[in-house]
């Protein structure tokens, strides 16, 4: 799937009536800048402040006009992204470095050979 068809082209049905602003209850983790945004995403969007140099706010500005998307959606699925990149070398490492400890065994999978079929035949 491409990143045209996975990110959101338009919130449909958001209203600005209905961006309200949380409370401030010292027992919730929510902020001053914490919005619920109730029939757009069922969970909590959190408005948060993020420091770009302005050559990376100019590409992204045209990425999202092309796109018919958000900067906010934009950073949403470019986060998701790199957190599940990180997700998956922390997972092949943590692979690599059992294999490192436990090396195949060199008659562990010969058992499947007779098995194997390679379209030669």
């Amino acid at each position: 799937m491409s990143l045209l068809n996975e990110l959101p082209r338009s919130p449909e049905g958001f209203q600005d009536e209905a961006i309200m602003p949380t409370s401030l209850d010292s027992g919730s983790n929510v902020g001053y800048h914490s919005y619920n945004y109730p029939h757009y995403r069922e969970d909590l969007l959190r408005t948060i402040q993020m420091t770009l140099d302005d050559e990376l706010v100019a590409t992204v500005d045209k990425v999202v006009k092309e796109l018919k998307t958000t900067r906010s959606a934009f950073a949403r699925k470019a986060l998701k992204d790199a957190v599940k990149q990180v997700n998956i070398k922390m997972l092949e490492n943590k692979h690599k470095k059992g294999y490192g400890h436990h090396p195949v065994d060199k008659t562990e999978f010969s058992v499947w050979e007779s098995e194997q079929e390679w379209g030669d035949a």
